[in-house]
């Protein structure tokens, strides 16, 4: 191994294997993998752990349903940011209320979110959601914290709030589920040898973990669990009633989740794993995103110390 690429001496079986290779069979074989099995080596000091892909990858969705998935994620941004324009202009009571629906964590667009993420494994022709799944769960992560519903003790809005929370712990778990086979293939493809047996055998000197070590992105992880906590401390605050105590916590939850969701964005887009112009450029955005909100708050600060 050298600089994350695989060495293969010519004489190696495994050597033939590369010149047989598309790209899109690697990707499919190893990005694609859901099921490594370790199997026993006949060389445990060249080879102490020898694996091989389990499963095998169905295919790729048709291109209209990344097209479908790509216009979800445009329209998505472009409301956040539109709201947040609404809002530092001024923004109806009306508006404000019917604003919930439409937002990526309203009740229109969060079933298509959570479809994209649970089917995202094979969402992988133009719009890789291996790659740009991510994007979609912070999207709806700043949906939820930069916009409060008008609070009201009533069950609609327990609905919208218990709705929202749930959206983002199952978003985050399906996330994972595309996310993670794709880290784990790269951990394999990159910090791995070719043993030659099969098209998918590697020899590593470690053990193979579930999403390997190269990129440490999570979608179940202390951010998604930040958001949903604020969520529940502005819950508390409507039906039982504002305090000192209990606006602090709230303020501290929230102002977590913005720090995390924050360096996610930044991570994402410096680390990104196929580090490509797109990718960056879509982080970037949710970094857009995130200090547009922070415009909002400062514009509305200013605007009440006139």
């Amino acid at each position: 191994m050298n600089n994350g690429l695989l060495l293969l001496h010519p004489e190696s079986p495994a050597f033939n294997f590369q010149f047989d290779w598309a790209p899109e069979n690697i990707t499919n074989t190893f990005f694609k993998c859901i099921r490594w099995q370790v199997e026993e080596t006949t060389d445990p000091f060249h080879c102490p752990y020898h694996y091989y892909c389990d499963s095998t990858y169905p295919g790729n969705y048709p291109p209209f349903i990344d097209f479908s998935v790509l216009v979800l994620a445009a329209a998505s941004y472009l409301v956040i940011i539109a709201f947040n324009v609404m809002e530092m202009k001024g923004m109806t009571p009306r508006i404000r209320f019917r604003r919930r629906y439409w937002l990526p964590s309203g009740p229109i667009a969060l079933p298509f979110i959570l479809l994209s993420l649970a089917r995202g494994h094979r969402i992988d022709t133009f719009f890789p959601l291996s790659h740009l799944g991510p994007l979609l769960l912070q999207m709806l992560l700043i949906s939820a914290l930069s916009f409060e519903n008008p609070p009201d003790k009533n069950v609609k809005y327990a609905l919208f709030e218990v709705s929202t929370v749930s959206g983002i712990l199952h978003a985050s778990l399906y996330l994972d589920s595309v996310i993670l086979p794709y880290y784990t293939g790269l951990e394999a493809l990159v910090t791995s040898t070719l043993s030659g047996e099969c098209a998918s055998c590697i020899c590593r000197r470690e053990v193979l973990v579930a999403g390997g070590t190269l990129v440490s992105y999570r979608g179940w992880s202390m951010t998604s669990f930040s958001v949903v906590g604020a969520l529940f401390s502005r819950m508390v605050c409507t039906w039982i009633g504002e305090d000192k105590g209990s606006v602090l916590m709230r303020l501290m939850l929230e102002g977590f989740g913005w720090i995390l969701i924050a360096a996610d964005a930044v991570y994402l887009m410096v680390n990104s794993p196929q580090g490509g112009l797109i990718e960056r450029a879509a982080f970037g955005g949710v970094c857009a995103l995130i200090c547009l909100h922070f415009l909002k708050k400062l514009y509305a600060i200013w605007c009440h110390a006139k």
